[in-house]
């Protein structure tokens, strides 16, 4: 007579992620612990028997989406754990929502494991320990063919406006052969894009004084452009490179060493740089470095060594004692710099930030009505460098690949290198082949182009 061993039913576990690609990063870290541990994952508030909410504290209108989250949560299921950025205001959280199981900081992966230990302990069995544990990245919140890679936590700067050190830390570089046997997994699973993050992607390695590590038989330096290097160096299972895009980049010197890297094809012609201002006079308030004129002649330099880099930045208005001046002068550097990609967001006060404390406020009003005119000169300079791309070819990797219509036509869309997931534009493809499938990179030719987006098709030899 045989008898059946039935293991007991997985608990679940819901996640919302709020916030930045860096927290989106933490996310999939605390799953793929919680995997590990034994428990499932929910895709609904209805199915989960605890849910997480990963929060974010940057601004205040932050903070109320991750409050109005925390208060969803708990309306739909009743039983929720907080944690990311906002969790340091533990306070706040429960005052707002006291039904809270618990609370805690951003990346602080073992708290958050043992409050869900706590709150919902996993169903053991006698044959639980005997699945495999995942790796680092088993669990994504991306799709399968782009990745966010993490390289370090925290930030060493004191700018005004920000409190990222106080709710992260200072840097805390990652070991630079980790993070290449991250980036190696990733690649080997199906990343075809990985997107290096961090609060300050130039700066890797300055905590451990660049410590070097031995990596496929070389020595390898816990610095930014050695690390560029060697992800130049990765190769798909079909023998392809990966696309390496590069976030968070302040323009420190040693950035001029990437763009050869660039150049020669080994990562994607991009840089997101934060600028943040070009008036010399509000990047002092801010506590930023003030060289715009030296930023204009390099970003010269790099169009000459790599003609089709694109370069990405934000801009804040608003700042407290930004003058009309301030501001005119920050439209004529944009129209000198001619940026590919540009963001804007509105001053907002941050509790606890330096900022807060400066005089001379910028009225609301005038804040939108700078906001108005930033984005009207910067859409004015996407518009045309989109123009000139009309007739040309351009490699475009694949994000989703749409039904059959009914004339059996397909259509997809993708990204062009131009162009960094959720942030940027998009590639709009019409009639492509059948067997077009997510994260294919394939050559477009640009039929048509709005200040943001390309229209095309795919290119046939």
């Amino acid at each position: 007579m045989s008898t059946t061993t039935t293991l007991p039913d997985q608990k679940k576990v819901g996640m919302v992620s709020l916030g930045c690609p860096k927290a989106l990063v933490d996310s999939e870290r605390i799953l793929t612990r919680l995997r590990a541990d034994g428990y499932a994952m929910s895709p609904d508030y209805a199915g989960a028997d605890v849910v997480l909410v990963n929060t974010c504290g940057f601004l205040d209108s932050a903070k109320e989406e991750s409050l109005s989250a925390i208060g969803e949560a708990i309306a739909e299921n009743g039983r929720v754990i907080v944690t990311g950025c906002m969790g340091e205001e533990a306070d706040a959280i429960r005052a707002a929502h006291p039904q809270v199981l618990a609370v805690t900081g951003a990346h602080q992966y073992e708290q958050v494991v043992e409050a869900v230990h706590t709150h919902a302990p996993p169903s053991q069995g006698p044959f639980v320990d005997l699945i495999p544990q995942p790796s680092e990245h088993d669990i994504k919140l991306t799709p399968r063919h782009y990745s966010y890679l993490k390289i370090s936590e925290g930030c060493n700067h004191s700018c005004a406006f920000c409190i990222i050190p106080q709710l992260r830390g200072k840097l805390a570089s990652r070991r630079v052969d980790a993070v290449l046997r991250e980036a190696e997994k990733l690649v080997a699973a199906g990343t075809r894009e990985l997107l290096v993050i961090s609060q300050d992607t130039s700066a890797y390695g300055v905590d451990t004084r660049h410590e070097p590590r031995q990596w496929k038989g070389r020595e390898v330096r816990a610095h930014m452009t050695d690390l560029a290097r060697e992800l130049g160096q990765l190769r798909t299972p079909e023998c392809t490179p990966p696309w390496v895009r590069l976030h968070y980049v302040y323009p420190y010197p040693h950035v001029d060493a990437v763009i050869p890297l660039m150049a020669e094809g080994l990562l994607t012609p991009y840089l997101d740089i934060p600028f943040q201002h070009a008036s010399p006079k509000v990047l002092k308030l801010m506590r930023r470095p003030a060289n715009e004129a030296k930023v204009l002649e390099r970003l010269k330099g790099w169009r000459e060594i790599c003609p089709e880099i694109a370069i990405r930045s934000s801009f804040v208005v608003g700042f407290p004692g930004e003058t009309e001046e301030d501001f005119q002068y920050l439209l004529d550097w944009l129209e000198e710099a001619q940026l590919d990609r540009v963001g804007a967001f509105r001053f907002e006060p941050v509790e606890g930030a330096a900022a807060n404390d400066l005089p001379d406020p910028v009225p609301e009003a005038l804040k939108e009505e700078r906001y108005a005119r930033l984005m009207e000169v910067t859409e004015k300079i996407s518009a045309a460098k989109q123009q000139a791309k009309i007739g040309t070819t351009l490699p475009v990797i694949i994000d989703e690949v749409g039904e059959p219509d009914e004339d059996g036509d397909i259509g997809a869309t993708g990204r062009s290198q131009a162009d960094a997931p959720e942030i940027d534009g998009q590639v709009f493809l019409r009639n492509v082949p059948d067997d077009l499938k997510q994260g294919h990179i394939v050559d477009v030719s640009v039929e048509d182009a709005d200040a943001h987006d390309f229209f095309g098709v795919v290119a046939t030899d």
